[in-house]
């Protein structure tokens, strides 16, 4: 019975799969980022012949390859969760959620799976074009897979194109286009990816700027910048406006999030947009929120109480009376099935027609007390400033790093500063994105899925010890990988690219032998040209 399940059942099966995600998230945004920065540098090599794109090309494919076997692995464990720690709701929503996972797994990953292998070994192997369009389809693959995960996600957002059945005690999918291209999925898609490539790019211009510090492979490190800058730019721009839209959707179908973004205990008309310590943008948030500046914006105890207008037009009811009319529901489902059971079709018919009336209200049944309903204001308040700040941060950002290497500033001891700030701005496009993850998933909180399932009736009937003991090994094993991640990129990246002719393009050990002894002063020589 969901009354038994333990508090701290409930709080490690979240910190385990909380832990899981936001490793993941590490590896998963530079996944996508480095796969699209890859494919617009193979591109410039097929169009312009120039060896030395093929090579800044494949060195960014090593770095993608290490993060990608990572990313994998995290996944699977991630997906195997939902069966492990979350049977309940995997019973409740399976025939919806697990939908998009499934078209993920067969489509998009054995599309990743098919041509990454033609892209790491097909070089010389196969056409300039048909390994160019394998290093694209390895790229859209990854999107693609982003995409179903996404509409999963999104879908526990704001549910969508189901009916519940009681016979079976499911919800089952009715409209599969509704699920896979409702506006708040389409929205998601494109900030969380395009967040990916923020980071991508940010890793290239760091990474490039460390070579620049040191001296080396001064022309890869300034092309480099020269594209990740400008797919930066855009990346970072596009995010801003559907960060944007975000914010609208989430005022419409999720006001308790919104509130507890900005903190907001009572809401009214022309609310303004607190930008931190008490400064304020007057009306900011009305606009943002209903697209006028004098618009309504619940705030936390508005929501509890109900009794305003939502943006559908009707009135808000109170947490109490959803809580009340969420445990005739429940109690109208064990009706039915009991009626059922003893072949009585008029109480199953009374019991089904009372459920249907009060079933978008079930999983208030399950919530103990409205104080309940508020998630963690301190940490979404935070969180959702530091997203936005280091978002702002980044289009800045870009926009110095490409205006200086435009024009040849970045070279030699000039703007050391920024160098060092381009290396501390990979950890910070990270940080960002964990920091987004916490908005969306803890603003959600107490549900599993928003209205629908509470996180107390999704969990799985096991031992808190093994979801405890599992927690640690799982950190343990994620540390480890990350840890040797790290390692291996540092390697690959202290190594460097192959030594290119940077006025040719040929490679060097093509066009510069070096008889009796080391070659790595000539090599460095030239390398700096």
């Amino acid at each position: 019975m969901i009354e038994q399940i333990s508090t701290s059942l409930i709080d490690w099966s979240r910190a385990q799969f909380a832990m899981t995600a936001m490793y993941h998230w590490l590896f998963v945004p530079l996944t996508l980022g480095l796969a699209m920065i890859m494919g617009i540098m193979e591109t410039i090599y097929v169009k312009t012949g120039d060896s030395f794109w093929k090579q800044t090309a494949k060195f960014w494919m090593k770095i993608f390859g290490i993060n990608f076997a990572i990313g994998v692995a995290t996944g699977l464990i991630l997906e195997f969760q939902f069966g492990t720690n979350w049977s309940n709701y995997s019973w409740f929503v399976g025939d919806i959620f697990g939908a998009p996972l499934a078209i993920e797994g067969i489509l998009a990953f054995f599309m990743e799976a098919t041509f990454i292998a033609v892209m790491f070994f097909g070089w010389n192997k196969v056409s300039k074009g048909f390994h160019l369009t394998s290093t694209w389809l390895t790229g859209i693959g990854a999107t693609i897979s982003a995409w179903w995960i996404l509409v999963a996600n999104t879908w526990m957002q704001h549910p969508v194109g189901m009916e519940f059945n009681p016979e079976t005690v499911r919800n089952e999918m009715v409209d599969f286009w509704a699920v896979a291209f409702q506006p708040m999925a389409v929205t998601k898609f494109f900030h969380s990816v395009l967040s990916g490539w923020v980071l991508g790019a940010a890793f290239v211009i760091g990474v490039s700027c460390w070579y620049l510090l040191r001296r080396r492979h001064q022309r890869f490190a300034t092309s480099s910048i020269k594209v990740a800058s400008v797919f930066g730019i855009v990346a970072a721009l596009v995010v801003a406006f559907t960060g944007d839209k975000s914010g609208y959707e989430v005022a419409q179908h999720q006001p308790m999030k919104l509130a507890a973004l900005e903190g907001l205990e009572q809401g009214g008309t022309e609310q303004g947009l607190e930008v931190v310590a008490g400064i304020k943008i007057p009306n900011m948030l009305s606009f943002l929120a209903t697209r006028t500046a004098d618009g309504y914006v619940p705030g936390i105890e508005n929501i509890l109480e109900g009794g305003y207008t939502m943006p559908n037009g009707e009135t808000a009811l109170p947490a109490e009376v959803k809580m009340a009319r969420g445990r005739i529901a429940i109690q109208a489902l064990a009706d039915f099935r009991q009626a059922q059971e003893a072949g009585d079709t008029q109480a199953a018919a009374q019991a089904r027609a009372l459920l249907d009336e009060h079933i978008s209200y079930f999983g208030y049944g399950y919530i103990e007390k409205p104080a309940d309903l508020v998630p963690h204001v301190d940490v979404l308040f935070w969180a959702f400033r530091v997203m936005v700040g280091l978002g702002l941060y980044f289009i800045a950002f870009f926009v110095v790093s490409w205006f200086l290497n435009r024009k040849g500033l970045l070279s030699g001891d000039k703007f050391r500063w920024l160098k060092i700030l381009a290396i501390v701005s990979i950890p910070l496009a990270m940080v960002a994105g964990q920091a987004g993850w916490m908005v969306a998933e803890m603003g959600r909180q107490p549900w599993a899925i928003q209205d629908l399932l509470p996180v107390n009736a999704a969990v799985s009937a096991l031992s808190p010890a093994s979801v405890k003991t599992t927690f640690f090994i799982f950190l343990a094993l994620f540390t480890i990988l990350l840890v040797a991640e790290i390692g291996i990129m540092v390697k690959a990246i202290r190594k460097g690219p192959e030594k290119v002719d940077g006025l040719s393009g040929k490679l060097l050990s093509e066009t510069m032998p070096v008889a009796g002894g080391s070659s790595s002063g000539v090599e460095r020589d030239s390398d700096n040209k």
